[in-house]
């Protein structure tokens, strides 16, 4: 793939940038983040930086290239995933491959999860070459296939059979934080610094089978009814993780006395689930930084119409707050609906780091503070998961920092992999520019 003159400067556009890889259609599945690599590849090439593929499937590379520094500090991981999730049964105003901009907008799937962040450190990373920037350290640029469905061609893949790639380093930037958040008049800027871990149960319930023409009561279906309502109007424990408190201390530093003293009474265990309740639909925003989750996605049971089933399945999308277990929340759940199901961990990945690093915070947060003189940065403990889970077990630490200056009220993250996903031209440009001066400060 060939890399038009036009291209040489293209760092100085991050908003073109993002269009051309929004114009590469890698909905995982299946992916096919091939030629979306390629291109990046060929960028970086034509700015005289070397760069590395590694794959398990050839369709599916992640790519790892490396800026060198001068040894004052540790190295510095930017990574980002280039595949998207798919738009299958949506209804868009505009084309979500087009990448086209209408009234300020830039619209396309992955705009904002996260070919708008990697396009925001493809730019800074190639500015940092063609000025030639003084770092304090290797800059090593990571980007990644396979995020939307699990990380096993991409994060996991490298960390599990290429950690040697990611030697010496302590911090990284990758999704989701940096963004404008306006509430009660002021604007926060949230910088993710830990995040849950994704934990899948399966839940079984068992009763009499039998003819569906004699009545059944107190079996299967009548146990998964119990489940499903326990579950609709019940909480697992309060926990009040670091992050969240932190989070919770600078909106409630930050607010008026009223709102303040209602956001403190959350890190009293006693109140917090009275508190969640007075605060409707505001509280669920903190609901899942303060309690293990479980959401029931998928039933399985019955065979015939006419057939009692004696065995339903119940697939249940478990979140653990940082420092808990799969064994933790197994514990809750047992507690919260009895004896009488049986369950098993079908998939877990944990994350081992229980308390934030927070060594780069103040310096991502200070030029966040030096564009917004009125922005007041704050850790946010993301209830998703990310990449990050799998850096972790090398001791890296992230920071969710792909920054925008978004306009008062609009919520983006009902965007997130819905219909109209898009993102305001300008903010790719705030964004990009403030990557690049993380790349010169971060040795400090």
């Amino acid at each position: 793939m060939q890399v038009e003159e036009s291209a040489a400067d293209i760092y100085q556009r991050p908003e073109e940038l993002l269009q051309r890889l929004i114009r590469f259609d890698t909905t995982n599945p299946p992916g096919n983040e091939a030629a979306c690599v390629g291109y990046i590849r060929d960028l970086l090439a034509a700015a005289g930086i070397e760069s590395a593929l590694f794959a398990r499937d050839p369709a599916r590379p992640n790519l790892i290239a490396r800026l060198p520094g001068d040894g004052r500090a540790a190295p510095l991981l930017l990574y980002g995933h280039v595949d998207v999730v798919t738009t299958e049964h949506q209804q868009w105003a505009h084309s979500p491959f087009a990448a086209e901009v209408h009234d300020g907008f830039l619209w396309g799937r992955g705009a904002l999860d996260m070919k708008g962040g990697v396009a925001m450190m493809l730019s800074a990373f190639l500015r940092a070459k063609a000025e030639d920037l003084a770092l304090p350290g290797d800059v090593v640029l990571c980007i990644l296939s396979d995020e939307e469905a699990g990380g096993n061609q991409g994060a996991r893949f490298l960390v599990e059979q290429h950690a040697d790639q990611f030697a010496g380093i302590r911090y990284a930037i990758g999704e989701f934080g940096g963004f404008t958040l306006t509430i009660g008049g002021r604007r926060f800027y949230p910088i993710m610094v830990a995040e849950k871990q994704s934990c899948v149960v399966q839940a079984t319930l068992r009763g009499p089978g039998g003819h569906a023409a004699l009545p059944a009561r107190n079996g299967a279906m009548a146990k998964l009814a119990a489940l499903l309502r326990t579950l609709n109007i019940r909480r697992l424990p309060v926990h009040v993780p670091t992050t969240t408190r932190l989070m919770i201390e600078t909106l409630a530093g930050s607010l008026s006395a009223p709102t303040a003293l209602l956001l403190r009474q959350l890190l009293r265990p006693a109140l917090t689930d009275t508190v969640l309740d007075l605060m409707g639909r505001q509280g669920d925003n903190f609901d899942p930084l303060l309690h293990n989750t479980v959401n029931a996605t998928i039933v399985r049971g019955g065979e015939k119409d006419n057939v009692i089933p004696s065995e339903i399945t119940i697939t249940l999308d478990g979140r653990i707050l940082p420092g808990y277990t799969s064994d933790d929340l197994l514990r809750e759940l047992r507690k919260l609906l009895g004896k009488e199901v049986e369950f098993s961990v079908l998939l877990h990945d944990p994350n081992p780091a229980k308390e934030p690093d927070m060594g780069l915070f103040e310096m991502l947060g200070g030029i966040l503070k030096e564009r917004d003189q009125q922005g007041i940065p704050m850790p946010l403990l993301l209830g998703a998961v990310t990449d990050g889970r799998f850096f972790s077990r090398l001791g890296i630490q992230t920071y969710g920092y792909t920054p925008m200056q978004l306009p008062a009220g609009w919520n983006f993250t009902n965007l997130i992999h819905a219909a109209d996903e898009r993102v305001p031209v300008e903010a790719i440009a705030f964004g990009s520019d403030a990557i690049y001066t993380a790349l010169h400060r971060f040795g400090g």
